[in-house]
This record gives structure tokens, C-alpha cells and sequence, in this order.
């Protein structure tokens, strides 16, 4: 058997949780076009906590994109192992993947307990088990998944950073700096590309104040447009969103070297 790598998290869950990520991949043309692509549909959620219930509901919502997608949950502690349920199946497991090939991970509030100095390693550990054009998901949120952020990876590296947030419990897009990922979470500090985007976004977001009697997600849409023009490689917002969200290239992002 394969010893896990890896530490104990508190698992912290709950439903729904993980919604705004799961949409995104849902949606997202590069994931899309690697679980359809893949001989073997096999995603991998990491780290589950304890409840398999956001495992199932990711389940759920990637299986419109392919319906036979295999799922399996991932835990380190034997403890948190259920049996398997609606087509996804429980393991013990941890960045090893417990020897699975999987054309996708998801690792949501994983890495927050670790230092940044062991995302680098932990990143690698997964990626090189992926299958070849794998992609890794490495995210972030509240309690309630209203404020999320998440990097996609695949075996080169970082690609890109999400940020998704509730249009109405969230008053300004800096909001997020607490529920980072790790690799950022203490890059938040004038001089680093990340401080620099979200201080520019709330710049927007104030910017666009006027239409906030539109409701926030047209609010959020103009302040959107205002940071392009700014020269902020937003990607352009290609269908109408529940959420407030930004993706941006991780070379807009990435921590400035020590």
C-alpha cells in the first residue's frame, strides 16, 4: 500500500460549500476539454474533510459535462474513509493520490494549514501523479463558500487565478484577501502583483458606484471592464454569472521572488 502524504486536516465542511468552484469548472473551456478528451475520465476530489458530501456534489455538477466521469474522494485520516456512494468511491489517501491517475484534482482548503515554504512541493507531488494533461485545482474559502479563490494548475505550473465571491454579502472585492491560497495568502503587501490587483479592484468597484442601484453583479461587470482598460488581463466574461468572479493569467499574479 501507498503511505499517504501528507497532514490531517480539521475537516471543515459542509453543503454547497464548494459551489462556486465546481461551477467554474463546469464551465471553464480548458477543464472541459480535458475531461472529454481523457480515455479515462477519472477526477480526484483531495482532502474531502469530514462529510463526502461537497465530493458528491462535484460529482454531480461534472457529470453534465461528461456523464461517465469516475470520481473518488481522497482522505488521510482512515477515519473519515465511507463507503462509496452514487458512482464515487472513498479512499485513504493524500498528494501521493494513493497511486491514481486522474485527469483532475480538486484540493479546496487543503493547503491553508501548511506553510507557504511546502506549497511548491506539495504542488509538484500531485502534478506528477496526474495523467498526461492533467490539472490541478488548488482552492480557498469561508465557511459558507461565499468568498472563494483558487489556482488551476497543470504540470508546468500555475496558469491562473480565480477569484469568485457572493454579489451580496461581499462589500468590496479586497474582501478576499483573507481566503487567498496559500502561495499568496502572504503576498498581499504593496510591491506584490496580488496587493496591486485587488487595491485596483476596489479602486473599480468604487469607480462603479454609480451603478450600483443595477444590483452588484452589473456593478461588478463595469468594474470588470475598468480593469482591463487599466491593462489587467481579466479574462473577458463570456456568459451571465450568479457570482462576481475574475480570472486573470497567473503571470499577472505570481509572488515577486524573495
Amino acid at each position: 500500500m501507498i503511505k499517504p502524504i501528507g497532514t490531517i486536516t480539521r475537516g471543515t465542511t459542509g453543503i454547497n460549500r464548494l459551489r462556486r468552484g465546481d461551477r467554474w469548472l463546469a464551465h471553464e473551456a480548458t477543464v472541459a476539454e480535458r475531461l472529454l478528451n481523457a480515455d479515462d475520465p477519472l477526477v480526484v476530489d483531495l482532502g474531502y474533510g469530514a462529510s463526502p458530501v461537497t465530493t458528491l456534489e462535484m460529482a454531480a455538477r461534472l457529470r453534465t459535462v461528461r456523464a461517465d466521469l469516475r470520481v473518488a474522494g481522497l482522505e488521510i485520516d482512515p477515519a473519515r474513509v465511507v463507503p462509496g456512494q452514487d458512482g464515487v468511491v472513498f479512499a485513504r489517501g493524500g498528494f501521493e493520490l494513493a497511486g491514481l491517475r486522474p485527469i483532475l484534482v480538486r484540493a479546496f482548503n487543503v493547503l491553508r494549514q501548511y506553510p507557504e515554504s511546502a506549497v511548491p512541493e506539495a504542488w509538484s507531488t500531485i502534478l506528477s501523479g496526474l495523467a498526461p494533461g492533467g490539472l490541478l485545482l488548488d482552492g480557498t474559502c469561508d465557511e459558507l463558500g461565499r468568498r472563494c479563490a483558487w489556482i488551476l494548475l497543470d504540470r508546468t505550473g500555475p496558469r491562473t487565478l480565480t477569484l469568485a465571491w457572493d454579489p451580496f454579502t461581499v462589500d468590496q472585492p479586497s474582501d478576499l484577501a483573507e481566503r487567498l491560497p496559500k502561495a499568496l495568502i502572504h503576498r498581499n503587501i504593496p510591491g506584490e502583483p496580488i496587493h496591486a490587483l485587488l487595491t485596483a479592484a476596489d479602486r473599480a468597484w468604487s469607480h462603479a458606484a454609480p451603478l450600483a442601484p443595477y444590483g452588484p453583479r452589473a456593478r461588478w461587470r463595469h468594474a470588470a471592464d475598468l480593469l482591463r482598460q487599466q491593462g489587467f488581463p481579466l479574462r473577458p466574461q463570456r456568459r451571465r454569472l450568479r457570482d462576481n468572479q475574475l480570472t486573470i493569467p497567473w503571470s499577472a499574479v505570481a509572488p515577486l521572488p524573495h
